[in-house]
């Protein structure tokens, strides 16, 4: 058209100002049109909360204030000076949010700076009056919504199928569908041998005897498949196993782990509860509310109330802290972790993401967790006792009489004492004349006594500073004895004086103390006295006594507990307050040299009073006195003879703490409180049930505030296992998946959300969860379904074709292959070395042994403890260890030979899927540990017991125990060159440390 215009003109001058004239037009036009269009208003809901959303309130919400500052309502920004409306360039945000030449912008800090278009969208709404229309509350958007996949219905519809395909009727089906897309079909089936290996190691976690492999490949039966299934479903083992597995799950530890982790003795009837629930195949359903509220719903049946135990099972911090705000944070985090564990063991999802601002990528937001954190605020780490009522009730019957008995004795003891002390009091100015010396100084305490001659020197404790009835524990950090002249000698023999109870002069301190372990030698029944500060000797008893190296003739003692503190008033442990100092020839026959009876009392009433009835007690009292206290420990031997009731670790219940009233803690502070909250379950189900209609209300909950704290619990445990909540069924279908096959239909068996994975068959995840639900939540029938499919049937032959489209198997085109367990590598050992009782309960009965499947764990490490605990491996694993290692007292952050080079997770945390590492430590331990040594001797004794010296015998039978197959001629003839030159433990060793021992496929 220009052109057209520009052809008109006759002059080139014309021409040039006719294009110039166009230019001018065109241009303004274009910028005008610009303007026109930003005339139109910024819409705050459409651009800027959207803009503010996604960049700007997952650190700047009233759930998490970082600089003080929220952005999902305009208070602070209009507030602090942030924004100033009408003028963007005197507005902070814009600073913030801005590129300079050479720096980047402040904001946001944790993604991608806003781009140039973003940053024009604030700056118009700033400039057009920063507007912020009321009501509207920007929000962070989760990556996930309601819709996400996992919170949706159980559907068993074929989603990913093609057109053609009818709907599946079982697991293979659903498999074979994606297989043949890929163009892919299942492996043969597995020979016998390969499949009741795998079976047996899958089901019980050991592997099959040579009998009942033969009897199994003899089996013609049709049906001879499935009745292994049964057996192995009916073992007593099969608990032990798949108990192990739920262990891991709900991070099982039998120490407190943190700093301090001391053991735990009385958790271990809570794993005897998993393995006993799964062997009785009880309904999960049942098992997760008995884990969440067992104690409320069956209060008088120990058994099923154990079952809460989960709740305490996990670490926690037991240090404690004098500061308030510390000791806040600390509650705050034991709950976090039990918040933790319950969405991710039953529902597979990472809810403790929101404990300082909504889920980034869930749907979960911080009112969700502190709903949850109401849920279970009355719940504290502890022991408590488990009994049903009426061994209670048998026990307070018998206790009656006897208590009885015990206050009467109390009460004469009492008035005697009373009687005491009031002739003290009315002689107390006379007695005070006496004491002419301060009382015992912990810097520093000195006596000074005639010369006498002694081999021994003690101090008795007649009275602790910390509590002037007891006389048993106090702490000693120097002990000084002075030699004196001899009175006897001539004068040019008399010495200089020296501390001979000095370890370096032949000194020896001896009595009844506390050996801390961890440090042996640092003191105990022996210490060094050295003058040195550090050293200490801490008495369990009443006394230290100091040998000297020969008798010498002493006329000083000094003594001391704080010796160089500046701040000896500040005592971390107990001194004496009333003391007498002792010396004899013999250590036997002794004779008092000075006492604290001349010193001042400690200025607190009760040692005054303590003083004073010692200086009045008469022969009689003490008479009366004894026969009180023999009648007194008679009574507390009968009652103590009265077993008490089981004391288990399923943690209290605080009435107090549950009150009330809960908030949003901003930020995850608990100093920081936002909007209140009350026991709930999680939101993204209402806004799933008001979307789709399809879910009953009874989904969603929401209680009053003052509800009780066992009510609050029970309800979270019915929601849970709700018929209508589609996350728990699923959760634990893929559990089983995931320990038959290696890897989970969600690859991520703990986090179902947005940054787990996604579900390679969903269809066939929603079947399994179906069909969990149809067979009452009892897992063997599902784990039957599961191991007579043909997938799981196949061998586990590789194929390089099939590989090279889906080389993990996930499509399961063979079985994958796998390593055992740790706990498995361990158990295999005892039982191929003949050490592992396998036998039943019945059969132990009609034997008269006792068969030790549960109770208290043993232990493969040496424990120590102080104020702090250590975990020392053993070097030898002696008889008593010779257990499944299901029964291992396993502790937080302890290193156990063998089982942790082989991957046994440290309990601090849940375990929903190990680690399988090869390293040389593996190779290294099964060669060379102790444990590995003794069982390769032990299965050579096992074979020359059964075959004598008929070595081809022992080589085959070897094989059959070791790999459930025969060995082949090459095979049998170096192994009987082998132990022709090295004998029959070193091939039992190497046995031991094959490959085909250790792999299951």
């Amino acid at each position: 058209m220009i052109r057209g215009i520009i052809s008109l003109v006759e002059t080139w001058e014309q021409r040039n100002t006719l294009r110039l004239a166009l230019l001018f037009v065109i241009c303004c036009g274009t910028r005008l049109l610009a303007e026109a269009a930003e005339g139109r208003r910024i819409s705050f809901e459409s651009e800027v909360a959207p803009l503010l959303a996604e960049h700007c309130v997952r650190c700047h919400s009233p759930g998490n204030m970082q600089g003080e500052v929220s952005l999902a309502s305009p208070e602070h920004l209009l507030q602090n000076g942030y924004v100033e409306a009408g003028d963007a360039s005197a507005s902070y945000l814009m600073e913030l949010v801005t590129s300079g030449a050479n720096e980047p912008a402040a904001m946001p800090r944790e993604s991608e700076p806003l781009t140039e278009a973003e940053v024009n969208v604030l700056r118009r709404w700033i400039n057009e009056g920063a507007t912020w229309p009321d009501g509207v509350v920007v929000e962070q958007k989760s990556a996930a919504d309601a819709t996400w996949w996992a919170y949706q219905p159980l559907n068993p519809q074929l989603r990913q199928a093609g057109a053609g395909h009818d709907q599946p009727q079982s697991i293979d089906e659903y498999l074979q569908v994606e297989l043949q897309k890929k163009g892919l079909t299942f492996n043969p089936p597995a020979d016998r041998r390969t499949l009741i290996r795998r079976a047996s190691y899958d089901l019980i976690g050991l592997p099959p005897t040579p009998e009942e492999v033969q009897a199994f490949v003899n089996d013609s039966r049709p049906d001879a498949y499935e009745r292994l299934i049964e057996r192995l479903l009916a073992s007593p083992h099969y608990g032990e196993r798949w108990g192990r597995h739920w262990l891991d799950v709900v991070r099982f530890g039998e120490s407190n782990g943190f700093e301090r982790n001391v053991i735990i003795n009385t958790l271990w009837p809570f794993r005897d509860y998993v393995i006993r629930s799964l062997n009785e195949d009880k309904p999960f359903d049942q098992f997760i509310r008995e884990h969440l509220a067992g104690d409320v719903l069956a209060n008088d049946d120990p058994e099923t109330a154990v079952g809460s135990a989960f709740l305490v099972a996990g670490p926690y911090d037991d240090v404690g802290n004098q500061d308030p705000v510390q000791a806040a944070q600390i509650r705050a985090n034991t709950l976090d972790e039990m918040i933790r564990a319950t969405g991710e063991a039953f529902l597979g999802m990472t809810i403790g993401c929101a404990r300082c601002h909504n889920h980034k990528f869930d749907p979960i937001t911080q009112e969700d967790y502190y709903a949850l954190y109401a849920t279970f605020a009355g719940v504290r780490h502890g022991a408590v006792q488990l009994a049903t009522s009426e061994e209670r009730q048998q026990r307070s019957e018998a206790l009656q009489p006897l208590e009885a008995r015990r206050k009467e004795i109390e009460k004469q003891r009492s008035e005697l004492n009373s009687a005491i002390l009031q002739r003290g009091r009315e002689m107390q100015a006379e007695y005070e004349q006496t004491w002419t010396r301060e009382p015992p100084d912990r810097t520093g305490t000195e006596d000074r006594f005639e010369p006498v001659e002694a081999k021994f020197v003690r101090l008795v404790c007649q009275a602790q500073d910390g509590n002037p009835n007891s006389t048993s524990g106090f702490r000693i950090d120097e002990f000084e004895v002075w030699s004196a002249s001899s009175p006897i000698a001539a004068p040019e023999e008399s010495n200089v004086p020296r501390n001979v109870a000095l370890a370096s002069n032949g000194g020896k301190a001896t009595g009844p103390s506390r050996q801390i372990q961890d440090f042996p030698g640092a003191y105990g029944p022996q210490l060094a006295i050295d003058g040195k500060t550090g050293a200490r000797f801490i008495a369990t008893g009443n006394h230290l006594t100091i040998e000297l190296a020969e008798p010498t003739w002493v006329d000083r003692v000094v003594f001391s507990s704080a010796r160089g503190e500046t701040t000896p008033g500040q005592r971390k442990f107990t001194f004496v307050a009333e003391y007498a100092i002792e010396v004899s020839q013999d250590g036997k026959s002794w004779q008092e040299v000075a006492s604290s009876r001349d010193r001042k009392p400690i200025p607190q009433s009760a040692f005054v009073n303590h003083r004073l009835a010692e200086l009045t007690t008469t022969d009689e009292d003490r008479s009366k006195s004894a026969q009180l206290a023999s009648e007194l420990a008679a009574v507390n031997r009968e009652i103590a003879a009265i077993p008490g009731l089981p004391s288990v670790w399923i943690g209290r219940r605080v009435a107090n703490d549950a009150k009330g009233p809960f908030h949003v803690f901003l930020g995850g502070s608990p100093q920081k409180k936002g909007e209140p909250v009350t026991p709930a379950s999680l939101s993204v189900f209402e806004a799933s049930l008001s979307a789709s209609g399809e879910r009953p209300q009874t989904l969603a909950y929401q209680l009053p505030a003052d509800v009780s704290e066992a009510e609050r619990r029970t309800s979270l445990a019915e929601w849970i296992t709700h018929e209508a909540n589609p996350l728990t069924p699923r959760v634990l279908a893929n559990r089983l998946w995931h320990y038959h096959f290696g890897t989970g239909i969600v690859s991520t068996p703990s986090d179902f959300g947005y940054m787990g994975s996604p579900p390679s068959h969903p269809a066939l995840l929603d079947f399994l969860a179906i069909k969990l639900k149809e067979f009452n939540w009892q897992l063997k029938p599902l784990h039957r379904m599961i191991m007579l499919s043909e997938a799981y049937q196949q061998s586990g032959e590789f194929r390089e074709e099939a590989a090279a489209v889906d080389s993990e198997s996930r499509l399961l085109w063979r079985f994958p292959p796998r390593r055992l367990s740790a706990e498995e590598v361990r158990d295999t050992l005892l039982k191929l070395a003949g050490h592992l009782e396998t036998i039943s309960p019945e059969q132990a009965e009609e034997r008269g042994v006792t068969v030790r499947d549960g109770g208290p764990g043993f232990r493969l490490y040496h424990f120590m403890q102080d104020n702090v605990c250590t975990y020392v491996p053993l070097d030898r694993h002696g008889p008593e260890t010779y257990r499944r290692a299901v029964y291992h007292q396993n502790a937080r952050a302890s290193v156990v030979d063998l089982m942790t080079e082989f991957d046994q997770p440290d309990c601090a945390f849940s375990t929903p899927k190990r680690a399988e590492t090869t390293t040389p430590l593996q190779a290294l331990t099964m060669l060379n540990h102790s444990f590995t040594l003794d069982m390769s001797r032990s299965l050579a004794e096992r074979l020359q017991r059964e075959f004598g010296d008929d070595v081809d015998s022992q080589i085959r039978r070897a094989f059959q125990l070791c790999y459930s197959r025969p060995s082949s001629q090459e095979e049998l003839a170096g192994c009987r060159a082998h132990v022709a030159e090295y004998g029959l433990p070193s091939l039992c060793r190497v046995l031991l440390n094959t490959t085909e021992l250790i792999y299951v496929h």
